[in-house]
């Protein structure tokens, strides 16, 4: 059974919290300007756009591939250690690779390399921050906190790429890297003086000598936790279907913007903005508003939202694209409303030891779902348009929330989860084989 851990002092959770979440965002500034500065590099350096989508690909499978055991592990482990040894691990690479630069010994598998490095810390470090969330935060303020974080990330958006390129004019490229490694101790000192709560493991205990499960045995709990929460599935389920649609489409967001609307870097500026723009106007609703009390409406109402967003951007005439970044705003509004609620069931309805590897799992799945999506909406997209797959995006999500709010197992996955819980709990006291 999930324990939520209480906060009597409401200024010491926000204290505490806060100051470990201000630490990650700084440190998050850096690593943003980091992943644009190297993309840039290699655009100059080679104009491949085999080269850009292998380091993409190096970016992705750590978290597609190695994701449900990163949080295996982060359920087994302590989480403050996890965090510490993931941010100061990234830190490293990324001297080592800015001494790489300085001496000019830089190779393009050096720069996969870090890409994968930081992809794969970046998964330990993400899955062991949200897990941890859960039990820092009173469970009435999740959704806002998930605003909040959503806020960050499209604040991100919006001044990276610019700031990245301001630097890249001042200074090399070694240095932007050594900004990130400085920002890095932002997120890493905090986790020195601030304890964070460890969950009540099921199963057998953590003493020395104890017999313990393996890695293995505790990866099918996870997704045996998940196979037997039909609401929980079948979130996880549109989940994959989301991203199969929508992630190419904002792929091909470049070529819509160049080919279709006959823009340029300019145009294809404003309408990125916009969605940042949004993705922040977003999160501070989110935030001051929490959303509606049954969680999972604000979703479908975010996921609606995006549906009417794609449709305009895929119908909108070649000469309007003003029509086209007000549906790249709509889906940066609702994306917030989309995704925090979902990260807020979680964190209040997964068992503390379980959340990692749940949210991993669900989140590796899902993002597995992107490039086969892309594979098959490239051919699509060049026999019949750009603009139709953004279309069929906003069929499919639009399709989606409307079909969930029919669904009572996605529509009670809060109130069920008394009895998926204790199901489940049964099933953990289990022998696995």
């Amino acid at each position: 059974m999930a324990t939520q851990f209480s906060v009597e002092d409401g200024k010491s959770w926000r204290a505490q919290f806060f100051t470990i979440w201000g630490g990650q965002a700084i440190s998050l500034v850096g690593s943003m300007l980091v992943q644009f500065a190297l993309i840039w590099y290699l655009t100059v350096e080679t104009g491949s756009a085999t080269v850009l989508a292998l380091a993409s690909m190096a970016g992705m499978l750590p978290q597609v591939l190695l994701g449900p055991f990163a949080g295996t592990l982060v359920d087994r482990w302590n989480r403050r250690v996890v965090l510490l040894i993931a941010d100061s691990s990234i830190a490293l690479a990324t001297i080592l690779l800015a001494a790489l630069f300085a001496f000019d010994a830089i190779a393009v598998w050096h720069i996969y390399m870090l890409m994968f490095l930081r992809s794969l810390g970046g998964s330990f470090h993400f899955n062991a921050m949200s897990a941890s969330t859960s039990l820092m935060v009173p469970i009435e303020h999740l959704t806002r906190i998930q605003g909040v974080n959503q806020m960050l990330n499209g604040g991100l958006n919006v001044i990276s790429a610019p700031l990245g390129a301001l630097l890249l004019t001042i200074m090399p490229i070694e240095n932007i890297l050594l900004i990130d490694v400085g920002s890095a101790l932002f997120a890493i000192i905090p986790l020195f003086f601030i304890p964070i709560p460890q969950p009540e493991r099921s199963g057998k205990p953590f003493e020395l000598g104890a017999e313990r499960e393996s890695v293995w045995q505790d990866f099918k709990v996870g997704l045996r936790y998940v196979i037997s929460w039909p609401g929980l599935l079948i979130i996880g389920l549109m989940a994959v279907l989301i991203n199969f649609v929508l992630a190419p489409a904002f792929s091909l967001l470049p070529l819509l913007v160049k080919d279709y609307f006959g823009g340029g870097v300019i145009q294809l500026g404003w309408v990125e903005s916009a969605f940042g723009v949004g993705v922040i106007v977003g999160g501070a609703i989110l935030g001051a508003w929490g959303g509606f009390k049954r969680r999972i409406l604000t979703s479908f109402f975010g996921l609606f939202g995006i549906g009417i967003g794609a449709f305009l951007l895929g119908l909108a005439p070649s000469s309007l694209l003003m029509l086209a970044i007000v549906g790249s705003l709509i889906i940066g509004l609702m994306m917030p409303m989309v995704n925090g609620p979902i990260f807020a069931v979680m964190q209040s309805t997964v068992a503390p030891d379980l959340q990692a590897r749940v949210m991993s799992l669900m989140g590796s799945v899902s993002a597995g779902a992107a490039p086969i999506g892309l594979a098959i909406a490239g051919p699509v997209s060049d026999f019949i348009g750009i603009q139709i797959w953004f279309v069929i995006s906003g069929f499919v999500c639009i399709s989606l929330a409307v079909t969930g709010l029919a669904i009572p197992a996605v529509m009670n996955i809060e109130a069920d989860r008394s009895a998926s819980t204790a199901s489940s709990d049964e099933e953990l006291a289990a022998p696995i084989h």
